[in-house]
């Protein structure tokens, strides 16, 4: 089956953006990046990884989740077009090549994806999406980074008090400072 995948970069202090949206302070140069481009290409805005001539296989992940805000920062009608890119939003609506905006319910969708074939779903952003599908994430993959916000957009959004254990799978230091943290989600709780 299917595995919903919460991969995001994130700030020591549990960020993923700053309070309007900030996320130009996150390194995107250093040691960390070539190894993190290699297994997650598919990760990588279409343009981008087209510019720096990284093929884009679906090896992992043939979805991508967003909210709105998140599908907009980059100003792109279809920035992951190489993936199935679903947005939710209550009162927006697009088209482009391989989008899909949609006013139902994350869970109902991320619940109907894990049945189809394919790939693994790619959580992209944000925190009030991720705190709405917390149930269902199966992976997260973080890209800690050596910074601190103070305030933000926090990696998941009001959930309320609720605990959840993961277990480690991959844990790996740069020289960068950023910590790559591969958890999955406990299910024997």
């Amino acid at each position: 089956m299917r595995e919903l995948v919460y991969y995001a970069a994130v700030t020591i202090d549990g960020f993923i953006a700053g309070p309007a949206g900030q996320f130009d302070a996150f390194m995107i140069t250093g040691d960390h990046m070539d190894a993190i481009n290699r297994r997650f290409a598919d990760t990588l805005p279409t343009d981008a990884a087209v510019s720096l001539g990284i093929p884009q296989n679906r090896d992992r992940f043939d979805t991508v989740l967003m909210g709105w805000n998140t599908y907009t920062i980059g100003g792109v009608a279809s920035p992951y077009r190489h993936l199935r890119q679903i947005v939710f939003s209550r009162t927006r609506t697009a088209t482009a090549e391989s989008l899909e905006v949609t006013d139902e319910d994350p869970v109902a969708v991320v619940r109907r994806l894990k049945q189809e074939e394919g790939g693994d779903i790619w959580l992209c952003g944000g925190g009030a999406l991720a705190a709405t599908l917390g149930d269902q994430i199966d992976r997260l993959i973080l890209k800690r980074q050596p910074l601190l916000f103070g305030s933000g957009i926090p990696l998941f959004g009001e959930r309320g008090y609720h605990p959840e254990q993961f277990d480690v799978v991959q844990n790996v230091a740069y020289e960068s400072g950023v910590v790559f943290t591969e958890l999955t989600r406990r299910r024997d709780l």
